[in-house]
């Protein structure tokens, strides 16, 4: 790659993290709507959009201890968000699954989440939100490359 290619590369990069960032600031303003916190909406996204893991897995996809997963996982459940089942291939492992309930609460909070982006971009013209559109895929098609 050419070094004009690469500086562009990286400007573009700047520019599309730094605005990836407010907009996630923006949108997360709905989440108290959902009457969870930000670390148990963390957690509960993760299965919803993810699957079912174990709680190992959660915690390292979460970034926290072990420990502070199990207390997670724990209020969860007595909630009613998540339920546990033993694997399927390995009967020793259980696995944390995200509810009907738990479903419902999450698609409904990504919907307000993008109603108000969407709030957002109807400020623009028609052609800046194809922008997006067409912008948005490239990100996702990049995101999705084998390196």
């Amino acid at each position: 790659m050419s070094r004009q290619k690469s500086n562009r590369a990286v400007e573009a990069a700047d520019r599309f993290h730094s605005a990836a960032i407010h907009a996630l600031r923006h949108v997360r303003r709905e989440d108290p709507a959902s009457g969870l916190s930000a670390a148990r909406l963390s957690a509960l996204s993760v299965l919803v959009f993810g699957g079912p893991r174990a709680l190992g897995e959660l915690a390292a996809a979460e970034h926290v201890r072990p420990a502070t997963m199990t207390r997670i996982v724990q209020a969860l459940d007595e909630a009613g968000f998540v339920a546990r089942e033993r694997d399927a291939r390995d009967g020793r492992v259980t696995r944390i699954r995200a509810t009907a309930k738990c479903e419902r609460v999450m698609w409904r909070g990504r919907e307000r989440r993008v109603e108000r982006l969407a709030a957002l971009l109807g400020r623009l013209t028609a052609a800046e939100v194809a922008q997006i559109r067409e912008a948005a895929e490239l990100v996702e098609r990049a995101l999705t490359q084998q390196p």
